[in-house]
Order: structure tokens, then C-alpha cells, then sequence
């Protein structure tokens, strides 16, 4: 066989050439059982999630099933008596960090001569509001509006009434004040938490 190299020096590569393309053959085989190997775990990965998601799912509908038949058994009434009673134990914690001494002192700077203080009493009404009710001794009528516009002119009490006033048979005058009161800043004020809680219970 005739062989004919017209380079300068002759030079004959068959045997690298071949050489080169059985490594490239090599290689595209390696890389064709490594991209199955791969496809086969993706593939066995892609059953196990799809498995896993169909349990959830069912778990998931099973959980829903049993939320329902638990809240048809739920006494509505029942529940209602015990929002109510978490609400008063609120109002009760509340009230344990509340300043009496800041709302005596207050009164007691707000009280004028001759006005005396014979009762008191506190509730936190539908709104979360710290209502306080006064009855109070006058000896006359502008010392207990004395007294009325003290209060008001205080940063602590507001929308002060004397709903009820009568003369006893010693010429005083008796009356029940009441007014919102509010707590310094920095202070938990009585019924907050109730009122949030009842907020977000008609909500």
C-alpha cells in the first residue's frame, strides 16, 4: 500500500488518532452510565417524595375530618363561660400590678377640706375602661363640684360624674362620684388584656 505525506517530513498519526478517539469513546460511555445512575436516583428520590407528599395529604384530610367532628362536640356556650372567666382572671393579674398607691394619692391631692371620702369601689367595664365609684361627704355643693373639677383637671381621670347626691339628716350632702380612671405610662392598666381578648374574640 502506497502511502503519500506531502508535508516537509513525513509523519504518520493513525495510531494517536485512534488512541484519542477510543479515550473519547471511553468517556462518552463513563458519562452516559453516570448521567443513568444519576436519572435512576432522581427517578427512586421522585417516588419517595411523591409518596411521602400522598401520606401528608392523607394525614392532612384525616386531621381536618377529626378539627370538624371536634368542634361539632364543643359546647358554644360552654366556651363562652370560659372566655369570660379567662377575662376576669386577666382582670384580676391586671390588677395585682396595679399602683393603688398613685391612684390614693391622686384622690388624696384632688380631695379639698371639705369633702371626706367614705367609699370606694373599682370595676373594669364591657369597654376594658378602670371605672372607680366615690362616695364622698360635701358639706356644700361647690365643695363637691370643687372636688368633680379637681379630678378633671387631673391627667388621670376623665368623664367625671355624681350621678346620685342627696342631703342627710345632718345638712351633708352624699354623693357617688364616678370616673375613668388611667394609669401612669410604663403601668399595665386594669382590663387591657380582657378588652383585647374580647376585640378579638368578635373579630
Amino acid at each position: 500500500m502506497l502511502r503519500t505525506n506531502l508535508s516537509t517530513r513525513p509523519f504518520y498519526n493513525l495510531r494517536a488518532v485512534q488512541v484519542a478517539l477510543g479515550a473519547l469513546a471511553v468517556l462518552v460511555v463513563l458519562m452516559t452510565i453516570g448521567n443513568l445512575f444519576q436519572l435512576v436516583r432522581l427517578t427512586a428520590s421522585e417516588r419517595a417524595l411523591g409518596a411521602r407528599a400522598a401520606r401528608a395529604e392523607s394525614e392532612a384530610d384525616r386531621l381536618r375530618v377529626e378539627a370538624g367532628r371536634i368542634r361539632e362536640r364543643i359546647d358554644t356556650r360552654e366556651l363562652t363561660q370560659v372566655a369570660e372567666a379567662a377575662q376576669e382572671a386577666n382582670a384580676i393579674i391586671d390588677l395585682r400590678a396595679f399602683s393603688w398607691t398613685d391612684l390614693f394619692a391622686q384622690l388624696e391631692a384632688a380631695l379639698p377640706e371639705n369633702v371626706r371620702l367614705t367609699g370606694f369601689q373599682s370595676r373594669v367595664d364591657r369597654d376594658g375602661r378602670f371605672v372607680v365609684s366615690l362616695s364622698v361627704l360635701a358639706r356644700r355643693v361647690q365643695d363637691l363640684e370643687t372636688f368633680l373639677d379637681a379630678l378633671e383637671k387631673s391627667d388621670r381621670f376623665n368623664a367625671v360624674l355624681a350621678p346620685q347626691d342627696r342631703v342627710d339628716s345632718d345638712g351633708l350632702i352624699e354623693a357617688v362620684v364616678e370616673g375613668e380612671y388611667t394609669q401612669p405610662a410604663g403601668l399595665s392598666q386594669p382590663g387591657s388584656e380582657a378588652a383585647k381578648q374580647s376585640g378579638a374574640a368578635d373579630e
